[in-house]
């Protein structure tokens, strides 16, 4: 056999071992597009007694929709993906290069762990992985795409990533589903693998759904978009629903740019809404409280979900518009024994950090107005919905313990009394607001704050 001949047998070899990972790459990345390195990768595993064509992990580089990305490929058909040394050294080869070209990395993750035959020279492998994939967070975005079960290590970096990606019936979890649902009476595998942990920004269906979102993704992060943009949308249109009915739903549609509104990680934390859009063209983070007319009160994991994405619109660079209606902290006994107010700070020092336009729509009570209002804690511009409430304490249970009295009648009279001193206006006068807005006209103020934040 000569060597043109026995090239086309190794690709042959190779293509048919990783056919199946090839054809869910491509559904994602432009046709034609991609250009593998490291491509004759043999090693062999002296555990298993076999050649690995590949490593059993596919890199390169590709373009969606014309935006560059550097591709990570597990491919499950070879040792159910599990991570090798070679793994992950052909990985972290590949993460190098994303760092110095800055540009995106796209994983397709889909393993059972790693390769235990290997000892402890994997886990070595490993940490270097998550070390350089750590290193990269605040210079190119990180994109996994779960297209099966993510089991162990490769877990902990689909969790690293910028954006995760969760497709059907896939399963994220750092322990098999299986051990985990035995350790827990009443629990079942589907109900562990669809935990709400925080972990998941984006679920889909098929392979197929995620190129769109990607590109969106990469439209918007202005390190790979311009910073502001033409959407054709009016940067005066009003809103006047918002005047009777200021739901989370309602304001994304009042305020961001149409259609361009990227909410993350929905299923952590119903009552707050993050995410990603477009405001007057202009690339921005959104930080919306729910809660509606009860407010949000601050638990651990309302706190935690505000932290990090505060800490991924930081190492991104976008401004945000933060929508208030909060109580402060959750007075109850189960918050309590959480590290709520250690994490709380946390939070407080991520959104410090960043270029911020404050909306109070609802409430902001006591700790709710100190850790989203302040201008002490980074709000550049703050504006108030007429109607809503900013005050030290809110309801019975405030002024049970500020007045120490828990008549009900007498509480009811100091309820009263104090109604008008919630009123935004007198926020306005002591210069912590610095204007009482008609909701209609969010739009309007949003865009001409964040222009000159900008400037």
């Amino acid at each position: 056999m000569n060597s043109i001949e026995l090239l086309k047998a190794r690709k042959a070899e190779l293509n048919e071992k990783t056919a199946n990972v090839r054809k869910e790459l491509s559904k994602i990345v432009d046709d034609g597009s991609f250009v593998e390195f490291n491509t004759f990768s043999f090693a062999k595993n002296e555990f298993y007694g076999s050649d690995v064509p590949g490593l059993g992990v596919v890199t390169g580089y590709a373009t969606v929709e014309g935006f560059p990305v550097y591709v990570v490929c597990q491919n499950p058909d070879v040792f159910g993906g599990a991570l090798s040394k070679a793994n992950c050294d052909k990985i972290c080869e590949c993460l190098e290069k994303a760092g110095n070209a800055k540009i995106p990395v796209l994983y397709l993750l889909n393993s059972k762990g790693v390769q235990v035959g290997e000892g402890v020279a994997v886990l070595e492998g490993v940490a270097s992985v998550l070390r350089l994939s750590n290193e990269l967070k605040e210079v190119v975005p990180q994109i996994a795409v779960a297209t099966g079960d993510v089991l162990g290590s490769t877990a902990i970096l689909a969790d690293n990533c910028d954006f995760t990606f969760v497709v059907g019936k896939a399963c994220v979890s750092y322990a098999s589903p299986v051990v985990l649902s035995a350790s827990k009476e009443g629990e079942t595998k589907d109900s562990v693998a669809n935990a709400k942990n925080g972990l998941k920004t984006f679920s889909v269906e098929s392979v197929e759904e995620v190129k769109g979102s990607v590109v969106k993704v990469l439209s918007t992060l202005h390190k790979y978009s311009d910073f502001q943009q033409e959407t054709g949308d009016d940067f005066n249109r009003n809103a006047p629903y918002l005047n009777e009915s200021a739901t989370v739903e309602n304001l994304i549609l009042a305020t961001f740019d149409n259609g361009s509104f990227i909410e993350m990680n929905k299923d952590y934390v119903s009552n707050v809404t993050v995410g990603i859009g477009r405001i007057g063209g202009i690339a921005t983070a959104g930080i919306i409280m729910g809660g509606e007319e009860n407010g949000v009160d601050l638990t651990l994991d309302v706190v935690l979900k505000i932290k990090n994405f505060a800490s991924f619109v930081y190492d991104n660079e976008l401004p945000v518009v933060l929508f208030v209606n909060s109580n402060g902290l959750k007075a109850d006994v189960d918050t309590c024994n959480t590290p709520v107010m250690t994490e709380l700070m946390n939070m407080l020092s991520n959104l410090a950090g960043l270029k911020r336009v404050t909306v109070v729509y609802g409430k902001a009570i006591g700790l709710g107005y100190s850790a989203f209002v302040s201008k002490a804690f980074g709000s550049d511009y703050v504006y108030a919905f007429a109607g809503s409430k900013i005050s030290i304490m809110d309801g019975y249970a405030g002024m049970s313990v500020a007045f120490n009295t828990f008549d009900k009648e007498e509480l009811a009279k100091l309820e009263e009394k104090y109604a008008d001193a919630q009123d935004a206006f007198n926020s306005a006068k002591l210069g912590c607001v610095d204007n009482v807005i008609e909701p209609e006209f969010t739009r309007q103020y949003v865009i001409s704050a964040l222009q000159m934040i900008l400037n």
